[in-house]
């Protein structure tokens, strides 16, 4: 057998130098968040060669996530492709969640000093497919996702401490007049269109929000309540489009509901949208029902273990789709 000095030789040698640290933020940073907020920062601490994780509150969406929920699933998504990234580029990543009670914006460490000494499996394929998912906002073609794939994104989602339950149509169909009433309100709450409307970009403007080529139609049938950012403003609507028949939703779930939990949830949406980005399957999330406390409580299915439901999916087959702007990693690294 290799001696110590033959296996220290045979491990790579890496570093956290500025190439590295750009290559592992960028990728963290291609993760979704609520109306592209973008929520996030990161702090290199050389010492400990930990990566810091931190939210920025400045860009956090008071109306539609008055708790902070949605901040920390956008975080956790970040977390889960910074930790593909770590993957990817040959480091055994350490992940803590809020490791610090007395430093609450600091959501997430990452330690990257102790090489794999083999890689896991499927990492490459998750690490190429940060670049290509994004949220699909226009039609799918109604294929139905097969049954196979529907079990990898639920084995995905229990890797991260998640459910990701398949409601049948009964059950969808709740789900969906749930999501429905949430949207009515989004639409006529004031504070909520107003928010909503703030975060539509057009022209010269900050790399995040949602641009306005981004938006995506109504359900020309009233059937799947796609969210209308712009809120009442015709300007801004696209011509109604016919949607698929039978939508297939996911429910992501979580057996708590902690801020931990929250993080783990984002792990979990983002594990759940690569691993379908890698077979193929588009996605969008439809987050209005989970804006308001009793509608939120409303979509948890009695007939399923007790949890709480942190996030709906759609789930079907479309173009890839565009990728909305993104802060530049030397923007968010300290």
């Amino acid at each position: 057998m290799p001696d110590d000095a033959h296996l220290e030789a045979a491990m790579p040698t890496l570093a956290l130098d500025a190439t590295t640290l750009e290559k592992l933020v960028s990728a963290a940073v291609a993760a979704p968040s609520i109306h592209n907020s973008q929520p996030w920062r990161f702090r290199l601490e050389p010492a400990t060669s930990t990566l810091e994780v931190r939210a920025v509150r400045d860009r956090a969406v008071p109306a539609a996530d008055p708790q902070g929920r949605a901040l920390h699933i956008s975080v956790g998504a970040a977390v889960l492709n910074l930790r593909v990234a770590a993957r990817h580029l040959g480091w055994a990543p350490d992940v803590r969640l809020l490791p610090d009670p007395a430093e609450p914006d600091l959501f997430a460490a990452v330690r990257l000093d102790t090489p794999a000494t083999a890689p896991v499996p499927g990492t490459e394929q998750l690490y190429e497919a940060i670049w290509h998912r994004h949220s699909i906002r226009t039609p799918f073609t109604g294929e139905p996702v097969p049954s196979a794939v529907l079990d990898e994104l639920a084995t995905a989602a229990r890797a991260e401490e998640a459910t990701l339950h398949l409601p049948d149509h009964a059950e969808t169909s709740r789900l969906l007049q749930l999501t429905a009433e949430a949207e009515r309100r989004n639409t006529t709450d004031r504070a909520q269109r107003t928010e909503s409307r703030d975060w539509i970009r057009t022209g010269d403007t900050p790399p995040y929000g949602i641009p306005v080529a981004a938006l995506g139609p109504q359900d020309l049938d009233g059937r799947l309540p796609m969210r209308d950012f712009a809120a009442l403003r015709a300007a801004e609507h696209q011509a109604p489009a016919a949607f698929e028949h039978e939508p297939r939703i996911a429910v992501l779930t979580t057996e708590h509901d902690t801020p931990t939990d929250w993080l783990r949830a984002g792990t979990a949406l983002e594990h759940v949208l690569l691993t379908a980005t890698v077979r193929g399957v588009r996605a969008s999330l439809l987050h209005q029902a989970m804006e308001w406390p009793y509608l939120r409580w409303e979509t948890r299915d009695p007939r399923q273990r007790p949890g709480f439901v942190q996030m709906l999916i759609r789930l079907g087959y479309g173009p890839e789709g565009a990728p909305t702007p993104r802060l530049a990693a030397g923007h968010v690294l300290d």
